[in-house]
């Protein structure tokens, strides 16, 4: 019989939210992200990245918590982690940097749970996988989702730039054709 660890999710309304300082993108595109991921390749290898899933209520229906840039495009709190950076360390680093307030007396007590997913970029282009193709023996990123375990009672600064926002578990489930993120804007949005 296996286990699994009970995720405990708390009312958005427990969490308080604050604003920073922007956190600009080093990439204006698509295209020079790639441009960028392929000149690092060549410096330091595959790249390795890892992003959080903070998971709260609202409704009595469980949200997860993404960062908007712009009007469409919405992601996971993480990034890139440096050359031989221990994964946990990087993603409360990534989560500190993302949504960690100035003041050592706000920053959250991230507890980094279990590794949920682990997705691939077999070559420069947007598309990645829930595994390593066969026939590639030199992919260009490993991504791994870890699960984030919130406190009851945390601040949030969010950049300037961005926002926060609070997405419905069914909106991300009908993401055929990347749905969720054209409705990403009308969600609860607490920057």
């Amino acid at each position: 019989m296996v286990t699994s660890p009970a995720v405990n999710t708390y009312p958005l309304s427990s969490y308080t939210f604050g604003t920073k300082e922007p956190n600009m993108e080093k990439d204006t595109s698509v295209a020079d992200r790639l441009a960028r991921m392929k000149v690092n390749y060549m410096k330091e290898g595959m790249r390795t990245s890892v992003e959080a899933i903070l998971l709260v209520q609202e409704h009595n229906h469980p949200h997860i918590l993404l960062l908007q840039i712009g009007n469409t495009f919405c992601k996971l709190p993480g990034g890139r982690l440096k050359p031989g950076e221990n994964e946990i360390e990087g993603l409360k680093r990534k989560l500190t940097s993302k949504l960690g307030a100035n003041s050592p007396a706000l920053v959250p007590d991230w507890q980094i749970g279990e590794c949920v997913a682990i997705w691939w970029r077999p070559n420069f282009e947007t598309i990645m996988y829930p595994y390593c193709p066969p026939h590639i023996t030199k992919p260009k990123e490993c991504k791994k989702l870890f699960l984030v375990h919130l406190s009851e009672k945390e601040y949030f600064a969010v950049p300037k730039n961005l926002k926060l926002l609070a997405v419905p578990l069914f909106e991300l489930y009908d993401n055929v054709q990347g749905k969720w993120r054209m409705n990403c804007g009308s969600v609860a949005n607490y920057s």
